[in-house]
């Protein structure tokens, strides 16, 4: 019995599972398209609100109008007009009756629809923890792809079909997200873009003291005392009485003294301050700088000479009765360890029923824990999972088919629940994950490579494609070149599935060498 997982990501979502693979077919998908038709859905429903708010307003302006008319002929002369029999009927009438009648129509609550509506689609709204983890996502975006807060900003990004634009406001409140993260350096960043766009004339209801307050400090928190108390000194400006401005304004001159007392007795103090300031900022972590270079398409170790030896060719399966008149295209991606993509290996029709048969079945995806070795649920990761199996639909079991044609490795030797514990397929006995193969079901505008850092490699999404690459070398040990990452989808969406080989069931058909480095 196998199972096929398959995820999806959208331009929030960051997938990063440096992991063995094993026969597992993993989908997941982000539900970003289904609170998009619930807003929609809101905004019908607040328009059908209106209407009836309009319409309740229109018959009260037209009543109020008759009346207007009636009271002013009716005023001129009090006792001519009540010397009608029918005028004096008809006053105790709309003063017993018919202003009751009005007074329950002012009082009729037209919002019984809306907010009906409203209580049944708020349980699928997002959280504060999900606004900051998308939050979260914007800035890892930025730092993956070394994009500056204004092209953010302003939406200027490769391949957007709907541009859109942050507000000072938005701005703000990236920054204060950043701020309770105690991450200063993006605190920085955007409470300057949140002010540089309200100092341009933009009308909006962020306060440029709070800007400041938050901006000041975040500052300071990075050792760049004069720049803080430059930005203090503006805020106090704008308000004089800011009680905590003016007690930071106090300290810093403080520290400033105090260090300029210290330089005097030490010339070269400064200097080493300085030093420390920058290697705080500096990413202590070479290998994240290094998947973010192989994200943006840069630092690829792919020299000319070896580029010469890779190649295209039709594939058969290694002679494959169902492949034989009919091969396949494959393409050599890498070298060392080799990657091969196979093209035109799945089709649309496959690829809608995979995702449909995905749908109903998510569950919130995990990413790989360096520092306690779990999986666990990430902030930044807009996408969930669900796990397919062969038995439950003929288009599954094809592709299990094909995938085992054309790696010629079994693929019965699969987990038959979905197991986020990084060692739960252990208990199966079907030993470590033995081979990776990767379906991209969707074309990515910017963004959504596979890397691996290891060995300077990235790979790019092309719809209706595979990859494959062997994860542990013949004798079973782990090959540590083929530890591989996602990269977050800049623009648009990455639609996924993977295959996960286990080692049991290969023993004839990928045999141990003589060498016991192989």
């Amino acid at each position: 019995m196998e199972f096929h997982k398959v995820w999806c990501a959208v331009a929030l979502g960051v997938l990063l599972p440096f992991s063995w693979a094993h026969t597992d077919f993993f989908t997941s998908i982000g539900h970003m398209t289904d609170l998009i038709n619930t807003e929609k859905d809101l905004v019908v429903s607040l328009k059908d609100y209106i209407k009836a708010e309009e319409s309740k307003l229109e018959q009260i302006k037209k009543w109020a109008e008759k009346l207007d008319q009636l009271t002013a002929t009716a005023t001129k002369d009090p006792e001519g007009f009540l010397g009608h029999p029918v005028n004096a009927f008809k006053l105790m009438k709309r003063l017993n009756t018919e202003w009751g009648e009005l007074e329950s129509l002012v009082l009729k609550d037209m919002s019984d629809g809306f907010i009906s509506n409203m209580t049944i689609q708020r349980q699928f709204f997002p959280n504060d923890e999900d606004q900051t983890g998308a939050a979260k996502a914007l800035l890892r975006l930025q730092d993956t792809y070394n994009l500056d807060t204004d092209t953010l900003s302003r939406g200027n990004l490769p391949g957007v079909k709907h541009k859109s634009f942050l507000t000072a406001e938005d701005c703000f409140e990236l920054g204060k997200i950043a701020y309770t993260e105690a991450d200063y350096y993006h605190t920085e960043l955007w409470m300057e873009q949140a002010l540089k766009q309200l100092d341009e004339g933009e009308v909006s209801s962020a306060d440029k003291v709070y800007i400041l307050d938050y901006l000041s400090y975040a500052v300071y928190q990075q050792g760049d005392l004069g720049k803080a108390m430059a930005l203090t000194r503006r805020l106090l400006e704008l308000d004089p009485e800011h009680q905590r401005a003016n007690g930071n304004m106090k300290y810093f001159e403080y520290i400033m003294a105090k260090e300029k007392e210290t330089n005097k007795s030490s010339p070269d103090a400064e200097e080493q301050q300085e030093k420390e300031t920058e290697v705080k900022k500096k990413d202590y972590l070479p290998e994240r700088r290094k998947y973010e270079m192989l994200c943006r398409g840069e630092g690829l170790k792919m020299t000319p000479r070896r580029q010469k030896r890779l190649f295209c060719r039709y594939y058969d399966g290694n002679r494959n009765p169902r492949y034989i008149l009919g091969p396949v295209k494959q393409e050599d991606e890498w070298d060392k360890p080799r990657i091969v993509r196979f093209l035109d290996i799945i089709s649309d029709e496959e690829i809608e029923t995979v995702k449909e048969l995905a749908k109903p079945r998510l569950s919130r995806a995990t990413v790989h824990d360096p520092e306690t070795g779990k999986l666990t649920t990430a902030h930044y990761r807009v996408s969930k999972s669900a796990w397919l199996s062969g038995y439950e639909s003929p288009v599954v079991s094809r592709i299990n088919t094909r995938i085992q044609d054309l790696t010629g490795l079994d693929v019965s030797t699969a987990e038959e629940l979905q197991k986020d514990e990084p060692d739960a397929f252990k208990e199966l006995g079907t030993g470590n994950r033995i081979a990776t193969w990767l379906f991209y079901m969707s074309d990515v505008s910017a963004g959504g490579a596979t890397v691996f850092p290891e060995v300077g490699a990235s790979v790019w999404p092309r719809k209706g494609t595979a990859v494959f690459w062997y994860n542990l070398f013949p004798s079973g040990e782990g090959d540590y070149s083929t530890r591989h990452a996602a990269c977050p989808v800049l623009v648009g969406n990455k639609w996924v599935s993977n295959k996960w080989l286990h080692e049991r069931g290969q023993e004839f058909r990928r045999p141990c060498t003589l060498s016991e480095l192989e």
